[in-house]
């Protein structure tokens, strides 16, 4: 395969990355919580897409809209039940080892379900591939999905935060919880509509992974969703721009350790980097330091 080849790879791949990690960095810009059972949504919306296609033969996209509804419920659900009575413990430690109890949760109850048999995901993109340079060069459907996917995403995003009444409710929440509830925002609709949104966009960010990978098991969302984590701290965790720039970044870096360094050690080139660039700018590509009252 030719550099360029390989760009692309993980231009398509970070992208995946990029929408997951946009539901990390909207649920800690807003609820200044870090919510790792996120992967494992992606895995149930997985699951669920999977089983509607293969067990009820449901028209793919409808499959697709089922599965966003699905990972949207059990993300309101999620914050409900387990984060909201915790958002004002005395220790954010509470918070997250609740998170990793429900990440912990969610897998077993995948396992209980499906079993842990690895099974095969049905690639619902019919896009035909593009040659390019006589060949030395294929855009396959899926990467071409997932990467028009991952603009219109972070676009459509941007807008809603900065446009709509709701999103200037979240940017209110993120700036100053108490201002904002004084203020007149409903601060649990506020946040619950967060994990709505980055729960629904998780089953996006599952279809396109396992039409990529197509192999599912109930532990497939748990490294996409540590490097997720890793892109949304990369690029600035809060910054929606900075989610995509690091998730396409983190693709990238990782495709091109594997190609020409080592496979072996591909996932520790991606967690070196990170470490350099957290030395270098400690608040991420994106982040801006925020300067406290004493």
């Amino acid at each position: 395969m030719s550099f360029v080849q390989f760009l692309i790879n993980g231009i398509s791949l970070g992208s995946v990355y990029a929408i997951i990690a946009l539901g990390y960095t909207m649920v800690y810009g807003i609820a200044k919580m870090l919510n790792f059972a996120h992967g494992d949504v992606i895995m149930i919306g997985a699951y669920t897409v999977l089983t509607l296609l293969t067990g009820a033969g449901v028209n793919p996209w409808l499959a697709v809209l089922i599965g966003m509804v699905t990972c949207t419920v059990l993300g309101i659900t999620i914050e409900k039940i387990a984060y909201r009575p915790l958002r004002n413990a005395s220790s954010s430690l509470a918070v997250l080892i609740t998170a990793i109890g429900v990440s912990y949760f969610l897998q077993n109850i995948a396992l209980l379900i499906f079993g842990a048999d690895t099974k095969s995901f049905i690639n619902i993109i019919t896009l035909p591939p593009v040659s390019l340079a006589e060949g030395q060069i294929v855009l396959t459907g899926t990467t071409t999905v997932t990467i028009i996917a991952c603009i219109i995403i972070m676009t459509g995003l941007t807008l809603f935060v900065n446009k709509t009444k709701p999103g200037r409710a979240m940017k209110a929440v993120s700036e100053d919880r108490g201002a904002a509830q004084l203020m007149g925002v409903n601060v649990n609709a506020t946040i619950s509509l967060t994990f709505a949104i980055g729960s629904g966009l998780a089953a996006i960010a599952g279809v396109l992974l396992c039409s990529a990978y197509p192999s599912l098991t109930p532990y497939t969302g748990a490294m996409p969703g540590i490097k997720a984590f890793v892109a949304a701290v990369f690029g600035g965790i809060g910054s929606i721009p900075g989610a995509m720039v690091g998730g396409i970044l983190l693709g990238i870096i990782e495709i091109l350790g594997k190609a020409y360094i080592s496979s072996q050690v591909a996932d520790a080139i991606v967690f070196a980097v990170l470490i350099i660039v957290l030395l270098v700018k400690p608040t991420g590509l994106f982040g801006k330091n925020i300067q406290e009252k004493v």
